[in-house]
Formats: C-alpha cells, structure tokens, sequence
C-alpha cells in the first residue's frame, strides 16, 4: 500500500533541503521533474500513479508558495517535456497548447495542473534550481550552470532523488575576480 503521508513529507524534506542549499529568493523558479511510477516502486513510463503524484505534490508546493519560489512541473516525453507553470511565471513566447493527463503528460503534470490557480503550458523554463524524482532528466530546464546538491532523504517512495542548483557562468578569465 502506497504510504502517501510519508512521500509527502519526504518531499517537503527534500524541497527544504533544496531551498537552503541554492538560497532561492521570491520569484525564482525550482523545475520539478516526478515519475509518479517510479515513487510507487513501479517502471518509469508504465505505472503512473495520481495518487503518489498527489503526495510530491503536496509535499514541495506548499514549501515553494511560502517562500515566493514558482514550481514548474515537467511533463513527460509524450508532451516532450514541456512544464505546467502558473501563468505569471510564464513568458508569453513560451506558451504552447497543451493540458496534460496521466497517459499524456504524466500524474505529477496534471496533478499540478489542477493545483495552480491558473495553469499554462510552456515549451521551456530557465529554472534556478530543480527536483529530479525517478531519472526524468530535468537539465534542459535549467540555467547553464548546474551545481548537484545532495539531498536527505535521497529517496521519495521508491524513486531516487537528484537536485541541482545554478550559478552564473564565471567569465574573464585570470584576470578576473569574482566573489
């Protein structure tokens, strides 16, 4: 039986652990990336299960709300990664039209979906940190630099957990100085 309390406060753990480890300010973005399969011990792409994706859910949004941060939720590769934001997140050039569903989007997506005020596709985010939960490979949604973070838990359910932070890019060279 799927424990979905404890996946959820395993995601509020790693979301917390996230958010102090890359400093992330009010309207920031974290790209979350969740094989609802893989939280439920079950094969990425097979078993999506509403229910697991319910519970990550519940476990970082609420943590990002509090702090200002935006939460872009990638779909899967049937919708080619595109991500659910709210609209005031999204660039207007970005947005494509989409409504994502368990088979077409993946759980976390729709999940996400129906827990924003105003929901909107987009093709890409630059995000400045982000949750990878399952191997769903988040990197073409962050900024350029990408910093691993590890996290405790490094699990959600069954699905493994990867973070990653951003910094700018170091340019100048020797010369340079940088703080």
């Amino acid at each position: 039986m799927l424990d979905t309390a404890q996946i959820t406060q395993q995601a509020r753990a790693v979301t917390l652990a996230l958010l102090e480890a890359a400093d992330l300010k009010a309207g920031d973005m974290v790209v979350v990336g969740c094989s609802s399969s893989e939280v439920a011990g079950g094969v990425i792409g097979h078993d999506s299960n509403y229910e697991a994706a319910q519970a990550v859910l519940a476990g970082i949004a609420p943590v990002l709300a509090e702090r200002g941060v935006f939460l872009a939720a990638q779909c899967c590769e049937h919708l080619n990664r595109a991500l659910i934001v709210e609209a005031a997140a999204a660039r207007r050039e970005d947005l494509v039209s989409v409504v994502p569903y368990p088979k077409a989007g993946g759980s976390f997506a729709t999940a996400a979906w129906a827990y924003f005020d105003h929901p909107v596709a987009v093709e890409r985010v630059a995000a400045d940190a982000g949750i990878d939960i399952g191997d769903t490979l988040i990197g073409m949604h962050l900024r350029p630099v990408a910093v691993p973070v590890r996290v405790t838990p490094d699990h959600i359910g069954q699905a493994r957990v990867v973070c990653a932070r951003t910094r700018p890019k170091l340019i100048g060279g020797a010369r340079a100085k940088y703080e």
